[in-house]
């Protein structure tokens, strides 16, 4: 088993994400291997991200291999943001 810690974000932060990158549920769904209904089972709900831990690793995963970065509470509350992307040389 696993020792590594799963990092808690919540449901909003996985829409947001979705949003920033233009993926619906099928688009996340299919790049966390997940079935179809999973994706929006899981956005049904408010709060943390729920569901099985390797399920949430998944989506985790998906989102930030796709660019997001997840930022935690500072005072402002969670977000999540896209990362740089680097500049092509002409």
């Amino acid at each position: 088993m696993s020792t590594e810690k799963i990092k808690k974000i919540s449901v909003k932060q996985v829409k947001a994400a979705r949003m920033l990158l233009g993926w619906s549920q099928a688009d996340l769904g299919k790049a966390a291997g997940l079935g179809d209904v999973t994706v929006p089972r899981i956005e049904a709900k408010d709060g943390e991200l729920g569901g099985r831990a390797e399920t949430v690793q998944k989506i985790i995963t998906a989102l930030e291999k796709a660019g997001c970065i997840f930022l935690d509470e500072n005072g402002e509350g969670p977000g999540v943001r896209l990362r740089k992307t680097k500049r092509k040389s002409k």
